[in-house]
């Protein structure tokens, strides 16, 4: 009776066609096979790329920060930069007054003039004592001469005893002079002896304090060391800075790098010169930085931190600690994309090559340097040069008008003439 009621509703139960379970089971069995193929995959990649890759979010530019610091005392009188400003190397940053240093050059260079002068005469002194040694020398050989023909004479009772022993007297006269005038040559020579008016070591002492005075007068001008923008500019016009005091920073984007902090349980597997690749916050993940390992840090950044922790004490959480290292990147990426200091980095370095010395002992081949202050030292050199040539007699060297300066305490061209007369010579004679 129930089974017929159920039949009469339509509510009859009915078993699952085998068809639908089929499919049932195939949807199931694909769904488990794509997360085994996934999982296989991710197996396969990270056994042949993953594992070998360490990264980190904890990465940031850095650079060089070059300091403009004044080498002597002075009150400013311009200010040719600001910040944000670009500057090449060599272009004037800053300007001291420079009255003093102009005023102690003058100076200087007439003392130099004035000991040009006098060792000139030390020269000529010994040549005009040369020609009074043989002067005297003449009259010792004509003493000599007249006391022999006296004392023939006195045999024969020509001449008087008296007048022989004047003579004899003439003839120890002479001697004593010549020997005088020897000593007097000995001592002028000692003054002069194996020298020139360049080399002389009054010249030298004096051509030092040239050499000190022009140096002190172009360090009134701060140039930029190299090329780069400008930052922390703290220096004001009428300030009156001392040797040491910063005044501006240029910093070259050019020569940027990226310190990496990674895990200490990072580090086991990093070598110098593994590559990296690199991203910045700044361009996203488009922009993508080739570069290598260049060092390691020699400690881990607790222990230089300014306040370094204490360790020893009880109370102690042990804290996974971060060693940095230095990525030096592509000149050419670089250049396309600049990166400024402080930037935050995402690195990836390759450690697939672990061949060499974990901490090898890399010594810098190139350094880190500028000639925008070598010239200073030449134009040194040259003015002195041609302080001596304007002093030492004879036409004046080509440029010597130039070499006098401007008037103005501007640069100065620097004649490169250089003479060297020696004892005697017709230089020196004048």
């Amino acid at each position: 009776m129930e089974e017929n009621g159920n039949r009469e509703n339509g509510t009859a139960t009915t078993k699952p066609e085998p068809a639908l379970t089929a499919r049932r089971k195939r949807w199931l069995g694909l769904v488990i096979g794509g997360f085994l193929a996934i999982g296989i995959g991710y197996a396969v990649y990270w056994a042949t790329h993953l594992r070998h890759l360490e990264s980190t979010d904890d990465a940031y530019v850095g650079g060089n920060v070059v300091q403009i610091t004044p080498q002597i005392a002075g009150t400013v009188v311009a200010v040719n930069a600001d910040d944000t400003s670009f500057v090449k190397a060599g272009e004037t940053l800053v300007q001291l007054d420079r009255a003093d240093a102009e005023v102690a050059l003058e100076h200087a260079e007439a003392q130099l003039g004035k000991a040009v002068r006098e060792v000139r005469s030390l020269f000529a002194t010994s040549g005009q004592l040369e020609a009074a040694v043989e002067m005297r020398q003449s009259d010792v050989t004509k003493a000599n001469e007249d006391l022999a023909r006296r004392e023939r004479l006195a045999g024969s009772g020509a001449i008087s005893k008296e007048e022989v022993q004047h003579a004899r007297d003439a003839a120890r006269s002479a001697q004593s002079a010549l020997v005088a005038a020897s000593q007097e040559l000995a001592a002028n020579r000692a003054r002069v002896d194996r020298t020139t008016v360049e080399n002389h070591p009054d010249v030298k002492n004096a051509a030092a304090r040239v050499h000190d005075a022009y140096l002190a007068n172009a360090r009134t001008t701060l140039p930029a060391p190299v090329a780069g923008y400008v930052a922390k500019r703290t220096v004001q016009l009428g300030q009156r800075v001392s040797p040491g005091t910063p005044l501006m920073a240029v910093v070259p984007l050019d020569q940027v790098w990226i310190d990496a902090n990674f895990k200490e349980a990072q580090l086991a597997g990093m070598r110098v010169g593994q590559p990296a690749t690199v991203t910045a916050d700044i361009y996203g993940g488009k922009v993508v930085y080739h570069g290598r390992i260049a060092g390691f840090g020699a400690g881990t950044g607790s222990a230089f931190a300014l306040l370094p922790a204490q360790n020893a004490t009880g109370n102690w959480i042990k804290i996974v600690q971060r060693v940095p290292v230095r990525i030096e990147l592509d000149p050419r990426e670089l250049s396309e994309h600049p990166l400024q200091i402080g930037l935050s980095m995402r690195v990836e370095v390759d450690i697939r090559e672990r061949g060499g010395e974990r901490l090898p002992r890399i010594t810098r081949r190139e350094g880190y340097s500028t000639d925008v202050f070598r010239s200073v030292e030449e134009q040194a050199d040259a003015r002195i040069k041609a302080v001596i040539a304007a002093n030492v007699g004879g036409p004046a060297p080509r440029g010597a008008a130039s070499a006098a300066g401007d008037g103005k305490g501007g640069p100065r061209r620097l004649a490169h003439a250089e003479q060297r007369p020696q004892p005697g010579s017709a230089v020196v004679a004048q």
